[in-house]
C-alpha cells in the first residue's frame, strides 16, 4: 500500500447488461424511450409551474426543484448506459467515474431533503393552516432548498475526498451501468474502512432521518384528517397529500432496497434492477403521479393545451 494517492487504474470498464445482449436493441430502444418521456414529463412540470400563477404555492416550489433532481438524475445516468448497451460495454476514466458519481449522489440525495421537506409542507397546511402562508412564505421555501444545498455539497466534497485517495491497482471492470460507490470500492486495494463508517453515518443523516421527518409528518396528517367529520372532507384533504405519498413510497423502497439492506445475498441481477428502477424508472414516473393524481397540475394542463390549440387555429387561418 505504497503511494496510496497514486492511482494506477486509470480508467474502468463498465459492463452494463452483458447478459441481455441479444435484446440490445429492443433494451436502446426502451431506455431511450424512459429518456425522452422523462426530459419532457419533468420539463412540462418546471414549465407549468414557472408559468402559471396558480401554481406558485410552496408544494408547486418544491416540485419544481424534485423534477430539476430528477433531470439531473436520468441525463447523468442513461446517456451513458445507451452507449454501454450499444458497444456492448464501454470505459470510463477515474475521473470520469468520480464525477457521474458525485451529480448521481447530490440528485439522489436531493431528492430524499426536498420529498422530506414536502411532507412537511403538507404538514403545515393541513395541521396549521392558519399560520401556513406566515410560516411557509416564498422566502423560507428558498431558504430550506439552499440549505439542503449546502448540506449536500458538504456531504459530496467529503465522500470525494476520501474516495480520490483510494488506490486502484487490480481488476478494472465494473459490472454495472453506472459508476456506483459500492462497485468502486470492491475493486479498490485500499483500505475502505473509514469510507464505509462515513458512508454509513451519511446513510442515516440522508435516508434515516428525512423518512422519520415524512412518517412523522404523516401521523399528524393522519390525526388531522380523521378528525375531518364527513367522509368527503376527509377523501378531498387527504387527496393533496396522495400524489407526494406514493412517490414517497416508491422512491424510499427501492432506495432503502439498495442501500441499506445488506448486500450479501442479493444478486447483481437484482442489484442492477433496483438501481435501474430508482435511476430511470423514478424520474419518469414522478411527473406522471403528479400529472395523474393533482388537480391543479392537470388543469394547467388543460389551459396549456387549450392555448396551443387556440394558437394553431389562429396559425391555420393565416395561411
Amino acid at each position: 500500500m505504497h503511494a496510496i494517492n497514486q492511482t494506477i487504474v486509470t480508467e474502468f470498464l463498465l459492463l452494463g447488461f452483458q447478459n441481455l445482449q441479444s435484446f440490445k436493441i429492443l433494451i436502446l430502444f426502451f431506455f431511450l424511450i424512459l429518456y425522452l418521456v422523462t426530459v419532457c414529463g419533468n420539463l412540462l412540470i418546471i414549465w407549468l409551474v414557472v408559468s402559471n400563477n396558480s401554481l406558485q404555492s410552496p408544494m408547486y416550489i418544491f416540485l419544481t426543484h424534485l423534477s430539476i433532481s430528477d433531470l439531473l438524475l436520468t441525463t447523468v445516468i442513461v446517456p451513458n448506459t445507451l452507449y454501454i448497451i450499444y458497444n456492448e460495454g464501454g470505459t470510463m476514466s477515474f475521473s470520469g467515474c468520480l464525477a457521474q458519481f458525485s451529480f448521481y449522489a447530490f440528485s439522489e440525495v436531493s431528492e430524499c431533503f426536498v420529498l422530506s421537506i414536502m411532507a412537511y409542507d403538507r404538514y403545515m397546511a393541513i395541521c396549521k393552516p392558519l399560520r401556513y402562508s406566515t410560516l411557509m412564505n416564498p422566502v423560507v421555501c428558498i431558504k430550506m432548498i439552499l440549505i439542503s444545498w449546502i448540506l449536500i455539497f458538504s456531504m459530496i466534497v467529503t465522500d470525494m475526498l476520501s474516495i480520490i485517495q483510494l488506490h486502484f491497482c487490480g481488476p478494472n471492470i465494473i459490472n454495472h451501468f453506472f459508476c456506483d460507490l459500492v462497485p468502486l470500492m470492491e475493486l479498490s486495494c485500499s483500505d475502505t474502512y473509514y469510507l464505509e463508517v462515513n458512508i454509513y453515518i451519511w446513510s442515516i443523516f440522508v435516508i434515516i432521518f428525512p423518512f422519520i421527518i415524512i412518517t412523522g409528518s404523516y401521523v399528524y396528517i393522519i390525526q388531522a384528517v380523521l378528525r375531518i367529520s364527513t367522509t368527503s372532507g376527509r377523501w378531498k384533504t387527504f387527496s393533496t397529500c396522495s400524489s407526494h405519498l406514493t412517490v414517497v413510497c416508491i422512491f424510499f423502497g427501492t432506495v432503502i432496497g439498495s442501500y441499506m439492506v445488506p448486500a450479501k445475498g442479493k444478486s447483481l441481477t437484482v442489484s442492477k434492477c433496483i438501481s435501474l428502477f430508482y435511476t430511470v424508472v423514478t424520474p419518469m414516473i414522478n411527473p406522471i403521479i403528479y400529472s395523474l393524481r393533482n388537480r391543479d397540475i392537470k388543469e394547467a394542463i388543460k389551459k396549456f393545451c387549450k392555448i396551443s390549440e387556440h394558437f394553431h387555429m389562429l396559425h391555420n387561418r393565416s395561411h
